[in-house]
């Protein structure tokens, strides 16, 4: 009992001092964006930067590009300021997305603050997402493939012990996602989305 309860004042505490540093910056430029996504898997190399690279086209295509931002990041540490793994490079290149100048970087406490939306590409990282989070702030995290609608998966497997298959299925996989994600945004906007 009394560890839930040192649990429950301590999350609050984080959760307080984390907001507190959110409104203590400076006010947002009139050029902000009208929204931030933040996209997470494990290491930051595979999966969250393909669908920062994707997503971010997408937005471009879609005229979106200026009121949505997209970044990624991993829940752990291993690789951060590493480029993709380049097999992730060369699947996403050879579909038109560069992902050349990413590199990973660890989510942050301040991420929870700072983004509208954080989507983890499993439900590992979401529960690793979910412990790290403040509780008022749980209601952004969901996965990614939520808004896939050509296939039924709810995860993107991870391809870093594969071969160029996984690679392939992951881009299938995200692509559907982010055309399903821009869609809504093109709905909520008011414009009327491709068939």
């Amino acid at each position: 009992m009394r560890w839930a309860a040192f649990r429950c004042v301590w999350t609050s505490r984080r959760a307080a001092a984390v907001l507190e540093r959110w409104l203590r910056r400076p006010a947002r430029p009139v050029t902000d964006p009208d929204m931030r996504i933040l996209v997470c898997c494990m290491g930051n190399i595979c999966r969250s930067p393909t669908a920062e690279g994707v997503l971010r086209l997408r937005l471009e295509v879609a005229g979106l590009a200026d009121a949505v931002v997209v970044e990624s990041a991993g829940t752990h540490a291993h690789h951060v300021g590493s480029k993709p793994d380049p097999r992730a490079q060369t699947a996403a290149a050879a579909r038109g997305v560069d992902l050349s100048r990413i590199r990973a970087r660890r989510v942050s406490d301040e991420d929870f603050v700072r983004y509208d939306r954080i989507y983890a590409m499993d439900r590992d990282n979401l529960r690793n997402l979910h412990r790290s989070c403040p509780e008022p702030l749980r209601h952004k995290l969901a996965l990614f493939l939520q808004h896939a609608e050509r296939f039924d998966d709810d995860e993107v497997p991870d391809p870093y012990y594969g071969g160029p298959a996984g690679f392939e299925r992951v881009l299938d996989l995200i692509e559907d996602a982010a055309d399903g994600l821009v869609r809504e945004l093109l709905q909520r906007s008011g414009q009327t989305p491709p068939k």
